[in-house]
């Protein structure tokens, strides 16, 4: 069995029901945008932030979900396939999980529309059901994303990370999201509960071990679809290349600054930074760090009785700094 499989189990009856209640909450009038969002809904993903809620929600409410945890894994899902729609047209990126994206297919000012619409359809679902706790959870959440994005950008023309600056980066580019969906699955059955923070940071946890799983591929071998060493060519300063440059004498920083800013499209250039970031540890000081948050999350589920949610959320921390892409 596929591990994801194996995760979905204690969950299957309630993501099979999610699949349907989602179909039901991107519908439209307008048949062109039915044919778009038909489009998304069948090229989904493996859904893990869906199955965050749900996991989180029926380990703290001895098995059980409400309507409000299916809302909530809705509107999370919403936002996310917003942001990624928006992601490609800001990327220019043609593919997206080996299917062509939307803006290549509809053009970017299409794209852009959808990305809005499903945006205010997440909003609207929350607030047409006075659900305005987990509006501001996914509210925040959309908030720490684009600033997260903006200080990459930012940090990215001056090339001067901290290590500090990096996990602000990564905090709130990517671990906000999957923070987002573990409190909004406490606060669907548990609200204003102590949980809910509880829960929100063992979701960050999980997040910033996602995304340094995700920098070190950068450096790997194994075909993930995404080409060794693009994080260097996009000047995107990642936690092993920053744990080195700390780390090296002055003429070696020198010549890495000076490649990745003025080489980062030299394939053998990129090469050379590559090989001399793996020859200076700097892969093992990253696998470290992110065993380290991996550990901080499966001490925050010790205090919860044994049951097969629990189970699941550990094997899908495991699975977040296993996978092979």
């Amino acid at each position: 069995m596929k591990i994801t499989e194996q995760i979905k189990q204690p969950i299957a009856y309630e993501m099979e029901l999610f699949e349907q209640k989602f179909r039901l909450s991107m519908s439209s009038q307008v048949a062109l945008l039915n044919r778009i969002t038909h489009y998304i809904v069948n090229r989904k993903g493996k859904q893990m932030r869906p199955m965050f809620v749900f996991l989180v929600a029926k380990m703290l409410n001895n098995g059980q979900v409400s309507e409000r945890t299916y809302r909530g894994a809705s509107v999370i899902e919403l936002i996310h396939t917003a942001t990624l729609v928006h992601d490609d047209v800001v990327d220019d990126s043609n593919r997206r999980r080996g299917f062509f994206s939307i803006n290549a297919l509809w053009k970017n000012k299409i794209a852009v529309l959808i990305g809005d619409y499903l945006l205010s359809k997440g909003l609207l679902l929350s607030i047409d059901n006075n659900d305005f706790d987990l509006l501001k959870i996914i509210s925040v959440a959309v908030r720490e994303m684009s600033e997260g994005e903006l200080l990459q950008i930012e940090k990215a023309r001056q090339l001067d990370i901290t290590e500090e600056v990096y996990y602000d980066i990564i905090r709130q580019k990517t671990a906000t999201l999957i923070a987002a969906c573990c409190s909004l699955g406490a606060a669907s059955v548990k609200p204003n509960s102590q949980e809910v923070e509880l829960m929100r940071k063992f979701g960050e946890l999980i997040g910033m071990a996602f995304q340094i799983k995700d920098d070190l591929f950068d450096y790997g071998e194994e075909a993930i679809g995404k080409p060794t060493g693009i994080d260097i060519k996009e000047q995107k300063m990642t936690l092993p290349l920053i744990y080195v440059l700390n780390n090296c004498t002055k003429k070696e920083k020198s010549w890495l600054i000076n490649s990745v800013k003025n080489y980062n499209k030299d394939k053998k250039r990129v090469k050379e930074v590559i090989a001399f970031v793996k020859a200076n540890k700097g892969l093992d000081y990253a696998i470290s760090k992110m065993k380290t948050f991996q550990k901080e999350a499966l001490n925050l589920l010790d205090n919860y009785p044994q049951s097969p949610y629990k189970t699941s959320l550990k094997i899908m921390v495991d699975y977040v700094i296993d996978r092979k892409k």
